[in-house]
């Protein structure tokens, strides 16, 4: 293999690592708010710190490498990618954080489990774990059939994003004791949808990378 290989595999590697962290911040986050684990989202909160380290090391490598080796065509494309996935999975992993810190604040636990049933906040959590996990089997296999079927459940997670509007406007309108929590709610609900979004934008990368398509705002 050759050294310029070496370097690649590298950079590959430390996106890897650093999407395997992304996704159990995911899964524990929604494992704090299913369960109010106060305990777990701090573990999250504190987690955060090495997301972060992770996208300013991968940055810095990749602009090193292309620096220092002046990469074209499919080499260039993949560091282009990794650079804007790693930022992407550091916004991701901001979500999860905030997730968690909805966990910390304690102060929204006055609406009732039919609601938050009918929100179907728990939905979205395992649509995403299903996105980023898929999007992570595209990318490591260099194969993007699955970028289709990931593209097409963003557009479950925005149809449960837009139901549960109306679900809590209807609500607090006849609980208006609770409409700072429901906005609270509605915040964190928010910060689901943008995840989708995110997952999305991974699989655009992937398949710059290796199809050298453009999918970014193509509908």
């Amino acid at each position: 293999m050759k050294h310029t290989e070496k370097e690649l595999q590298a950079l590959k590697d430390a996106v890897s690592q650093m999407w395997m962290l992304v996704m159990s911040q995911l899964e524990k986050s929604e494992q704090a708010f299913i369960n109010n684990d106060m305990e777990l989202a701090r573990e999250v909160v504190s987690r955060e710190k090495r997301v972060d380290a992770f996208e300013l090391k991968i940055d810095s490598d990749c602009e090193n490498y292309i620096a220092l080796y002046a990469p074209v065509a499919i080499d260039l494309r993949l560091v282009l990618s990794l650079i804007k996935i790693s930022i992407t999975l550091e916004r991701i992993g901001d979500f999860a954080e905030g997730i968690a810190r909805h966990v910390i604040d304690a102060d929204c636990a006055t609406i009732e489990p039919e609601i938050m049933k009918e929100l179907r906040c728990e939905d979205m959590f395992a649509i995403l774990r299903s996105m980023l996990s898929d999007s992570f089997t595209a990318f490591y296999s260099e194969d993007t059939v699955l970028s289709g079927r990931i593209l097409s459940k963003d557009d479950e997670i925005d149809h449960i994003y837009r139901r549960s509007i109306d679900v809590l406007a209807e609500y607090l309108a006849d609980h208006t004791s609770l409409i700072r929590c429901g906005l609270k709610t509605m915040l964190l609900i928010r910060k689901l949808e943008r995840i989708g979004d995110h997952c999305s934008n991974i699989v655009e990368e992937i398949v710059f990378y290796v199809d050298a398509k453009v999918l970014k705002h193509q509908g």
